[in-house]
């Protein structure tokens, strides 16, 4: 009888995880990225993403500062373009233990952080590895190379070559801000100001022809979560930017209202609303009253009961406000902020460490929905990080009422298998009219175009599988594509009233 055989004995190291030490990969991107892997269905995604690939980008919610067109000044180097302030980039990085002062993130208290940009890029290339599979990757490999000429994958080894030919790039009088506004087909992109901005920038834009194209967001979270730092403060700058006494209740609510004017007056389309619940339960008026006149003159009245009640009830009057001067309501709850405190302390807010929590949406919203929801003067997108309630209360809520869009997948969901799943749980009960388009939520402006083509990409492929289950024509198909990509958003934020 033969012996069974052995198995023979490694003659080399098993693979490891680190492929940093390895020749340089070259960096393509191959055109069905993000389409369906069936053929068929792959085949008819191509041609609905040809008609959408060049349209225009309606750029509604971002977080690209308008100083940065009212400059119009050479971005500084490769990292700090890339790399420093973008929280999706870094915060993998701090998930591997880099820490965030390594990665030049600047600190509150303006101690020692790396200065040298090539250290903290070539951190990040070395880093590459870690971005497989997450939509991160899909970003910055289209940023690399259409954006930027890169033909080689980042790894410590390319780390330097990679830098020089982006420094290179960004160094061209082509590139500049306000030129890559038309680089990147960007019809119209809003910025989010804080509810105290005295919009200076957008002035020097309006008055230079880009009024129409750099729009402010009204953005009032500072001012109506009572446990901020800062409140008190800006309270006091609400004040003074807006010539109205802010020592009573009904004085800062006259300060909102004419800063929503002035933000109107400047081309705004719409306000920005973070809050950790989507409660819109309005207090008496007498209650709210004591309550901002108890938290101005005694922060240890400021209890956690007290800022989610004032909270609630300033979402609420925000919508009635909206109704007076036509700002499309954003409501994007549940992440909680800052979940690190000491990280929060040393480097301040929106470093990477906002989590999602779950969040209930049916009863929240019923108060804003029973005064609002029908009002033609009223409009809302809302926005979710809870995947769990698009087809369960998202996607019915934007069925019924006439006032309501659905957002985008946002954030943590602003991903392929995210937005696939978008769109196979909330299309059957709301349908496409009653979404708003595709929103890029960053600040890292280079990416841009890569988030909206990633988008238009998932749509493609989700409207082919429509086709071939013979749910719609492919004239349909192409049509719908071009309206999530182009036209809801428009009809989306018009203003009303």
């Amino acid at each position: 009888m033969t012996a069974p055989p052995t198995t023979a004995p490694r003659t080399t190291a098993p693979r490891t995880t680190d492929r940093r030490t390895t020749d340089p990969r070259p960096l393509t991107l191959h055109p069905d990225r993000a389409l369906p892997a069936d053929p068929r269905q792959r085949e008819v995604a191509r041609e609905i993403y040809a008609e959408t690939a060049r349209l225009p980008l309606i750029c509604m919610h971002g977080h690209v500062e308008v100083e940065a067109f009212a400059r119009d000044e050479a971005f500084a180097d490769p990292a700090q373009l890339l790399v420093v302030p973008d929280h999706y980039v870094t915060r993998m990085m701090v998930s591997q233990g880099v820490a965030p002062a390594d990665l030049g993130i600047p600190r509150v208290d303006g101690g020692p952080v790396e200065q040298d940009s090539r250290a903290i890029f070539r951190r990040f290339c070395a880093s590459w590895h870690l971005y497989r599979g997450t939509p991160s990757r899909f970003w910055l490999e289209h940023e690399l190379v259409e954006v930027f000429g890169v033909d080689v994958e980042p790894s410590a080894a390319t780390a330097d070559a990679v830098f020089d030919t982006i420094a290179a790039r960004i160094a061209e009088p082509g590139f500049r801000p306000r030129a890559l506004l038309d680089t990147f087909g960007i019809e119209l992109l809003a910025t989010t100001d804080a509810a105290t901005s005295t919009l200076e920038h957008h002035a020097q834009l309006a008055a230079e022809g880009l009024g129409d194209r750099v729009v402010p967001t009204f953005r009032p979270d500072a001012v109506v979560h009572l446990d901020r730092p800062t409140w008190a403060a800006d309270i006091a700058e609400l004040a003074r930017v807006s010539g109205i006494d802010t020592g009573s209740y009904a004085g800062y609510l006259a300060a909102l209202r004419q800063r929503r004017q002035a933000f109107v007056a400047a081309g705004a389309l719409a306000s920005d609303h973070g809050h950790l619940s989507a409660d819109t339960t309005p207090l008496d008026d007498a209650v709210a009253a004591r309550v901002y006149a108890e938290a101005l003159a005694d922060p240890a009245s400021v209890t956690p009961e007290r800022v989610h009640a004032f909270a609630a009830h300033m979402l609420f009057q925000m919508a009635g406000m909206a109704c007076e001067d036509g700002l499309v309501m954003q409501i994007h709850p549940g992440v909680l902020r800052d979940h690190h405190d000491a990280v929060l302390a040393a480097h301040g807010q929106d470093k990477g460490f906002d989590i999602p929590v779950a969040t209930e949406y049916t009863r929240a919203l019923r108060p804003l929905l029973q005064a609002y929801g029908t009002d033609p003067r009223f409009r809302a997108v809302l926005f979710t990080v809870d995947e769990t309630v698009y087809s369960r209360e998202l996607a019915p809520l934007a069925g019924a009422y006439p006032s309501l869009r659905l957002g985008a997948p946002w954030w943590f969901l602003d991903s392929p298998e995210g937005m696939r799943r978008f769109r196979e749980t909330a299309t059957e009960t709301a349908g496409f009219a009653n979404m708003s388009g595709f929103v890029d939520d960053t600040r890292a402006y280079a990416s841009i175009p890569a988030r909206h083509d990633l988008s238009r990409r998932v749509d493609a492929g989700f409207l082919a599988r429509l086709v071939l289950e013979h749910r719609l024509r492919v004239d349909e198909a192409v049509e719908t594509a071009v309206d999530l990509a182009y036209h809801l958003p428009r009809l989306a934020y018009a203003r009303r009233g």
